[in-house]
């Protein structure tokens, strides 16, 4: 059977089978539910046109009959899934990382860097990613990642140095005042 036979074939079969099977599936299940199930009742035939045997309608109710199976199943699914959604209390508020007291050098060294490096650094440093993962969340390689996340440490490393030497320029000004008054 060529493609523009399996066509007519079917869509004979579509005018044949659709309302016998509309009122079967209504008579069973809510409207919307219904549409949805003799379109994928409507699939399979065309998908199994070959197979349909010559009194088609008995199969096709048995079809249409595991078709609306499994959309029972996956409304049931819908409906645990919801529970269990309601039932699981809200992650903590994950505070903005700029509004954490932490290491101020470390901070101002990050938002120094070029932004592609920062947010390599973030996924390694806060999500816990190896550079495999990375690879995936970025959409590179895994040598690249490791390449990348290398370079973004070393950059990160020097940056924290730099400051370093910023700070103890300033501290070598401090006079020290031990020993000098009781």
């Amino acid at each position: 059977m060529d493609d523009q036979e399996r066509r007519r074939h079917f869509e004979e079969l579509a005018r044949e089978l659709t309302e016998p099977l509309r009122r079967f599936v209504v008579r069973r299940t809510d409207p919307a539910t219904a549409d949805d199930v003799l379109a994928d009742t409507l699939l399979v035939c065309w998908r199994r046109i070959d197979q349909i045997p010559a009194d088609p309608l008995p199969w096709a109710y048995g079809v249409a009959r595991n078709c609306l199976a499994n959309a029972e199943r996956g409304h049931r699914r819908q409906r645990r899934l919801a529970a269990r959604i309601a039932s699981t209390t809200p992650p903590d508020v994950v505070p903005d990382p700029a509004e954490v007291p932490g290491d101020d050098a470390v901070i101002a060294a990050l938002a120094e860097l070029r932004p592609a490096e920062a947010e390599l650094l973030r996924l390694w440093a806060w999500e816990e990613l190896t550079p495999g993962e990375i690879a995936v969340v970025l959409g590179i390689t895994p040598n690249a990642a490791s390449i990348r996340l290398h370079r973004a440490r070393q950059n990160l490393a020097d940056r924290l140095r730099k400051d370093e030497r910023k700070i103890d320029r300033t501290a070598g000004h401090e006079e020290s005042r031990e020993g000098r008054r009781p």
